[in-house]
């Protein structure tokens, strides 16, 4: 069965990535714009078998300005866990499994043309990240915590104040009660003061 996946990542999905301006690197690929990479993982399940191997794929957007307003190092080959957009292919691509399973039993024509499909959504969604902003747009859309504090960096630092106050009300909203909140709150009310706007709670 590992040799039915190394076939499947050699035959199938290098050759339809490539075309895309995909580079391979293990069971990584990436292609690499002005600030941002995009990349997508195949992580092996722990639990395989020889007669049994399971995959997931995960996908990754890494931006440098992002970056820069955590004061992190500038990556020109990022993991996919240092990205900023980070999500499973069932996330993005309609009809995709959570985990893909290679068996005896498996069609292994049904399996490549679901895979290569969600794929092709992937990338589909990719286009529509062209920087940083279309990430925080995206958490912000949530309304998510996670890069909360770059979003309210970036969406302050450009000016966007109207954006910044409707993306706490919503966050307010979803976790204005859980205990951890003021931890979240403080953090928030320090960067508004950093840009010398009110924080209105």
């Amino acid at each position: 069965m590992q040799q039915r996946f190394n076939d499947l990542i050699k035959q199938d999905v290098k050759p339809f990535l490539a075309e895309r301006g995909f580079a391979k690197k293990s069971l990584n690929f990436s292609k690499s714009t002005d600030g941002l990479v995009y990349m997508l993982n195949f992580q092996k399940s722990g639990g395989n078998s020889a007669d049994h191997v399971m995959f997931y794929v995960n996908c990754g957007v890494y931006s440098a300005d992002l970056a820069r307003l955590q004061s992190k190092e500038i990556l020109t080959a990022p993991q996919e866990p240092e990205c900023h957009f980070r999500a499973r292919i069932e996330e993005l691509a309609r009809s995709v499994p959570a985990r893909f399973s290679i068996t005896s039993d498996t069609n292994m024509d049904d399996l490549r043309d679901t895979l290569l499909n969600g794929l092709d959504e992937v990338l589909q969604f990719y286009d529509t990240m062209t920087g940083a902003r279309s990430i925080v747009d995206y958490y912000v859309a949530g309304p998510y915590l996670h890069l909360g504090e770059e979003s309210f960096q970036l969406l302050l630092r450009t000016g966007d104040e109207a954006a910044a106050r409707r993306y706490l009300k919503a966050l307010q909203e979803k976790h204005g009660t859980e205990n951890r909140w003021t931890i979240f709150e403080n953090k928030y009310r320090a960067i508004f003061e950093q840009y010398g706007v009110a924080y209105e709670s």
